[in-house]
C-alpha cells in the first residue's frame, strides 16, 4: 500500500478527469494513462487520470467531482492507493454523539473535548460529529457537524465515514434495540465502530472471570441478598454496594462491620457525606431496603485496605488507549485521594487529584518506580483480556485501580467511555494531548490509512 499526504484543489475544468502531480503519482506508484476510482468514505467516482508536470503532492478535481464525492473541504489530507487503480482520500472520522441544534456548543458538555480531538491531524483527515438521526442510509450520507477553520461549526452533507468513534452519552439510549441495530449497520457495511456501549459493572466481572488477571478483581456478587451481604461483611469487614449501571460514584454505599460496635453505612445524600451506625444487621438492611426498595441492580464488592495519605485512601484512574499498532498503552494515570468521610475518591465529593509519582514516592519510597511499573503491566493485561472476551471493538478504557499495603493490585471498575477529568491536573495536560493522538492513530489503523499488521 502506498500512502502519503496531498493538497486537494478544485479546478474550473469540466472533464471527468482527476489531475495528479508527478511527485504524487510517483509516491502512489500510479501509471501515466489509466482510469482510476477516487474514493472518499462511502462515495466513489470513476475518472481518467492525467499527470501534471508539477512538483509537490497535488490533486486537482472538477467542481462536479467535488460535489459528487461530497468533500467537507479542500486543502490537505491523506491519500492512499493499494493497487494504483483506487485512490482513497481521508480518512473520514465520524464521532457519534448527541447534537444540540443551533448551538455554539453543538455537542453539549462534550463540545470542547470533541473540538480538541478534531484538531489532531486536522490537516490529514476529515472530521465530523453526527447523531443517529443524521444518517441517510439510502443515500449513503450523513448530515454532519463539521469544524470551521475560523472557529464555530457548520452543517454539511458528507459520505458515510471510514471509522466511527462512539461517544453517545446516554446509557439508557444505548440499551435500546433500535440503537443496537443502528450501530450494526455500520459494521455490516465494513465501517469499524469502536467503544460500542457503556459497560455495566457486572459485564466486566463476566469478561474477566476465568482469565489470568481475575486475581486483580475483588470478590463480587450481583443482586446480593441479605445473607450474602452478611457473609461478605464477616469475611472482609467492609464492602461496597454499587449500582451496576452507575457512574460518578452516585448511589454507592460503604458498609463496615465491627464485631464490638456493630454495622456502619457510609453514603452520600443531598450533597453531604452521611455515616450511620446500627447495632444489628437487620437495622442496616432496613436502611438499604428503605432507600432502594431492594438491592436488585446492585453489585456487592469486597472492600480493600488501600494505601493511604493523611489517613485517606488512594486509588488511581488509568486512561488506556489503543495505538497505531493496535496495542494497548497507558496514556495517563491520575491518583485520587479520598475526601474525609467520603465513600469514593471522586473530586466532586471532596477528593483530590494528584500525580501517581507524588503518591507512590510518599508511600513506597525507593520501591515507587517498581510498583508503578507492575501496575502499568497489570493494566495492560486487564485491557487485553477484556478486549479478548468482548464482542465489539474497543479503543479506550478507564480503569479504577487500587494498590493495597502489600503492593497487591486491584481493579475495581472498567469504563468503556472514560471521562477525562484527570486531564484537568496541570501535570497531566501533556498526557491529555497524547491520549488524543493515540485515538487519532487508532482511527488511522482501523480505517486502513496506516500500514497495519493483524494482531
Amino acid at each position: 500500500m502506498s500512502l502519503t499526504t496531498c493538497t486537494i484543489h478544485v479546478t474550473p475544468r469540466q472533464e471527468r478527469v482527476v489531475y495528479v502531480s508527478g511527485d504524487l503519482a510517483k509516491a502512489l506508484k500510479l501509471a501515466k494513462a489509466q482510469n482510476v476510482t477516487l474514493k472518499l468514505g462511502s462515495k466513489s467516482v470513476s475518472l481518467r487520470l492525467k499527470l501534471l508536470k508539477k512538483s509537490g503532492n497535488h490533486l486537482y478535481m472538477t467542481p462536479s467531482v467535488y460535489t459528487q464525492l461530497r468533500l467537507p473541504r479542500d486543502g490537505t489530507t491523506m491519500i492512499t492507493s493499494a493497487n494504483g487503480k483506487e485512490l482513497r482520500l481521508g480518512p473520514m472520522i465520524g464521532i457519534l454523539t448527541n447534537i444540540v441544534r443551533g448551538s455554539s456548543a453543538p455537542f453539549g458538555s462534550r463540545t470542547e473535548f470533541i473540538r480538541q480531538f478534531m484538531r489532531v491531524g486536522a490537516d490529514r483527515a476529515f472530521y465530523f460529529g453526527f447523531s443517529p438521526n443524521d444518517v441517510n442510509w439510502s443515500q449513503g450520507t450523513v448530515s454532519a457537524t463539521i469544524p470551521l477553520k475560523e472557529g464555530g461549526w457548520a452543517r454539511k452533507t458528507v459520505p458515510l465515514p471510514d471509522v466511527v468513534y462512539n461517544r453517545l452519552p446516554s446509557r439508557k439510549a444505548e440499551k435500546l434495540a433500535s440503537m443496537n441495530a443502528f450501530k450494526q449497520r455500520f459494521v455490516r457495511q465494513g465501517i469499524p465502530l469502536f467503544n460500542w456501549s457503556f459497560f455495566d459493572k457486572w459485564d466486566v466481572y463476566n469478561l474477566l472471570e476465568g482469565t489470568d488477571v481475575f486475581n486483580h478483581v475483588p470478590e463480587s456478587h450481583i443482586n446480593p441478598n441479605a445473607m450474602q451481604i452478611k457473609e461478605m461483611l464477616e469475611k472482609h469487614k467492609f464492602i461496597y454496594l454499587k449500582p451496576t449501571a452507575g457512574s460518578l460514584g452516585i448511589g454507592i454505599y460503604r458498609l463496615t462491620y465491627n464485631p464490638k460496635r456493630g454495622y456502619y453505612a457510609r453514603f452520600r445524600r443531598n450533597g453531604r457525606n452521611v455515616l450511620l451506625r446500627f447495632s444489628k444487621f437487620e437495622g442496616l438492611m432496613a436502611l438499604l431496603n428503605r432507600h432502594n426498595g431492594s438491592l436488585h441492580g446492585y453489585v456487592s464488592q469486597q472492600g480493600i485496605r488501600l494505601i493511604e495519605l493523611d489517613s485517606c485512601p488512594i486509588d488511581f484512574r488509568f486512561h488506556m488507549t489503543k495505538n497505531s499498532e493496535n496495542q494497548w498503552v497507558v496514556a495517563a494515570i491520575g491518583a485520587k485521594k479520598a475526601g474525609r468521610g467520603s465513600v469514593t475518591t471522586h473530586v466532586r465529593t471532596g477528593g483530590q487529584l494528584m500525580t501517581p509519582e507524588q503518591v507512590l514516592q510518599q508511600v513506597f519510597g525507593a520501591r515507587a518506580d517498581a510498583v508503578l511499573s507492575s501496575t502499568k503491566e497489570a493494566a495492560i493485561k486487564l485491557a487485553e483480556d477484556i478486549e479478548r472476551n468482548y464482542r465489539h471493538t474497543l479503543g479506550e478504557l478507564g480503569f479504577d485501580i487500587g494498590i493495597d499495603k502489600s503492593e497487591r493490585i486491584w481493579m475495581f471498575e472498567a469504563n468503556s467511555k472514560p471521562g477525562r477529568s484527570i486531564f484537568k491536573h496541570p501535570a497531566l495536560k501533556e498526557e491529555g494531548r497524547a491520549s488524543l493522538q493515540y485515538m487519532y492513530d487508532y482511527c488511522l489503523y482501523l480505517s486502513r490509512f496506516r500500514s497495519r499488521r493483524d494482531t
